[in-house]
């Protein structure tokens, strides 16, 4: 079980109520909810590893690049040259990032990033070297790409906290979209995605996107077509994608995650017992998590 540990602690900020806090006042809502979501996949699902995929890298320079509007509405603010851009994130937020990160080296859950990377990039590479079942838990669409029958790989989607999870496989892909894990970069960097400040082709939207990529296999084709007077494209869709082929050249590699990123040495196996119990102790009493670090602890040990 892969966990895009950031996408799920976003959800337990704002799912959980910052009237819940530390004894010393610190809201620590993101921590307990993303405590009680780990717990109740861990009951549901049983898996026999776990990792926490972290950010270290939430906007790669390498990825600005080549398309200098990605995730540039999220930019806090300006930055002077040389200085790393910092996510918006809601300000009470952000303290609360170190002590999940404390929590989880305390229990012994594997907690791995890598540099210049997203946590997405860690997913796909994880996914490409399992031997057995992967069950990738995300708010995040763009990780459908990687949902695969024959190698078992499959999307677990919160819709409500993460006791409702929409189970995304390839049939449910092709029923919502009419692509597969395969054909969704395709169809994604074809629509656009505002939220990842991705243009897509003017004019192409989702349904018209699936179309074309029904009609010609995949971008290659539907580029390919765009030169063919006699393929079916409308002199609208022709224009439109003849004057993206400077996006379209680029885009495949900010959109498709990697599947080779170098990490550290780490050790997935869930843990039963807390690998650090006096560190444990420690950070519940701090910051009032005894509650749910227990309820937790009874989930690992079960």
């Amino acid at each position: 079980m892969l966990l895009d540990t950031a996408s799920l602690y976003f959800r337990a900020y704002f799912g959980v109520p910052d009237s819940v806090r530390a004894p010393d006042g610190t809201p620590v809502n993101a921590v307990r909810g993303l405590l009680d979501f780990i717990g109740r996949l861990v009951q549901d699902h049983r898996p026999d590893d776990l990792v926490a995929c972290w950010d270290n890298d939430w906007r790669p320079q390498w990825r600005v690049d080549l398309i200098p509007t990605y995730k540039a509405h999220r930019v806090a603010e300006e930055t002077p040259a040389g200085q790393t851009d910092e996510e918006e994130v809601p300000d009470t937020l952000s303290p609360q990032v170190p002590i999940i990160e404390d929590v989880l080296a305390a229990l012994g859950i594997a907690r791995v990033g890598a540099t210049p990377y997203e946590a997405d990039d860690v997913i796909g590479t994880l996914t490409a070297r399992a031997a057995g079942p992967v069950d990738i838990v995300t708010g995040d669409r763009d990780l459908y790409q990687l949902v695969d029958d024959a190698r078992e790989v499959r999307v677990l989607y919160p819709l409500k906290g993460v006791g409702t999870l929409q189970m995304t496989d390839e049939a449910w892909l092709r029923e919502k979209y009419g692509v597969d894990g395969a054909g969704y970069v395709d169809l994604a960097l074809l629509r656009g995605d505002p939220s990842d400040g991705l243009p897509g082709v003017p004019g192409i939207g989702e349904k018209t996107a699936a179309k074309l990529l029904d009609a010609f296999g995949d971008l290659d084709g539907i580029m390919a077509a765009v030169d063919d007077p006699k393929a079916k494209l409308t002199p609208s869709q022709r224009k439109r994608l003849d004057e993206s082929r400077a996006y379209v050249a680029v885009a495949p590699k900010v959109v498709r995650v990697a599947d080779d990123v170098p990490l550290p040495d780490f050790d997935p196996a869930l843990p039963r017992e807390p690998r650090d119990p006096a560190a444990l102790e420690a950070l519940a009493g701090r910051w009032g998590l005894g509650g749910a670090v227990s309820r937790l602890l009874t989930a690992l040990q079960h």
